[in-house]
């Protein structure tokens, strides 16, 4: 069975372009065929302080790897292309994250691994991508449309389309 899988690639180390264009080729090749993605968006940081803007995308895959598979899938990438975690310090720079906004509609709350995203409606950096491509999807937990929690959010931090000239 295909599952619609909705991820979120953040980067704002280096070559941010070239590392969400890395994540991508490789999700296409570990998770399975990507149908649409937003445009890319600057973005300033989230819940840390640093000089460096991120750049956020959303993009919406087709993908037969279940919740937990697609976990780890996703953190193996990450791995690979230079993500070093470290829990005690909390939100950091990074070279590439990605997060699993939505695995279909459903809801999933096991260990290390929650569907949707606890923290999605609170972030214009997520909602804004998200909302170019699924204004109109029902958020399982919250029942309300991407486009509604956007419109109720909170965040004040600036998220833009990125540039690249």
């Amino acid at each position: 069975m295909m599952n619609t899988v909705v991820l979120l690639l953040g980067s704002n180390l280096y070559n941010r372009t070239q590392y969400i264009k890395d994540a991508v080729e490789h999700i296409r090749e570990k998770v399975g065929n990507i149908t649409r993605h937003s445009q890319l968006y600057e973005t300033e940081p989230w819940g840390f302080i640093t000089e460096f803007n991120f750049l956020n995308q959303v993009i919406i895959c087709q993908s037969a790897l279940s919740a937990v598979d697609l976990l780890h899938t996703t953190k193996q990438i990450e791995s690979a292309m230079g993500r070093i975690r470290n829990p005690e310090e909390g939100y950091t720079s990074r070279k590439i994250d990605i997060d699993i906004l939505f695995y279909n509609d459903d809801i999933i709350e096991k260990n290390n691994l929650t569907i949707p995203h606890p923290r999605l409606h609170e972030r214009k950096f997520t909602l804004v991508p998200l909302n170019e491509l699924l204004p109109d999807f029902i958020h399982p937990v919250y029942r309300k449309k991407v486009s509604e929690l956007l419109h109720v959010c909170k965040d004040e931090l600036t998220v833009h389309v990125f540039d690249n000239n």
